[in-house]
């Protein structure tokens, strides 16, 4: 008997404008599931599927080249718990995706913005802290990171303000997290890097 075939690592819904019903997005959906916002080229998103087999992870993306990137990676790694949709953010985490599905969201070195007239277009902003905390599970995590000090300041006191989430110390050293591709970048350019974690109540 033939083993099953894998689904396709990008995820397409059959709708839209439709919310996805419990399950849609892997099999089995028992597994927790952690959300990289933004996933870029998809570095950090693949080294942790790759580490924690036992969790689903789906990265969300608007670009189609990242996709089709993220896609050939995971496919060449045999990576099966792993999915992307090629979606707006905030979109996705306020109307697509089941309520309370992730136990993780990770939001790593969003674009800054950093001109004052662009700044409304930043992503954490308390128009979308509905959305992330609509995708949380109860006791899930929001993980954050920036190099942009001005970002991080005015991110972390939105989210500290609102009542639907609980400052929490960042993770243990020893704790795997990968350095993303901007990450290192930074790093290397001598930037400190900054990071905040919440918990949803």
């Amino acid at each position: 008997m033939s083993a099953p075939t894998p689904a396709p690592v990008e995820f397409i819904p059959d709708d839209y404008f439709a919310p996805l019903p419990p399950g849609a997005l892997f099999e089995p959906s028992s597994r927790p599931l952690e959300i990289d916002v933004g996933c870029g080229d998809g570095t950090f998103l693949l080294q942790m599927a790759a580490h924690f087999p036992e969790r689903n992870f789906l990265g969300i993306e608007r670009l189609s080249g990242r996709i089709r990137k993220i896609c050939r990676r995971a496919a060449r790694q045999g990576l099966t718990n792993v999915r992307v949709i090629h979606l707006e953010s905030a979109y996705t985490l306020a109307w697509l995706l089941p309520p309370h599905c992730a136990q993780r969201l990770h939001l790593l070195f969003p674009d800054p913005w950093p001109k004052k007239r662009h700044a409304f277009h930043r992503f954490v902003h308390p128009e979308n802290l509905a959305g992330l905390h609509r995708a949380l599970a109860p006791g899930g995590t929001f993980l954050f990171k920036t190099d942009h000090p001005e970002y991080f300041a005015e991110a972390t006191a939105v989210v500290d303000a609102s009542p639907c989430f609980t400052r929490l110390p960042w993770l243990d050293a020893a704790e795997f997290y990968p350095i993303t591709d901007f990450e290192q970048q930074w790093l290397d350019a001598g930037k400190p890097i900054q990071a905040a974690r919440w918990t949803r109540p």
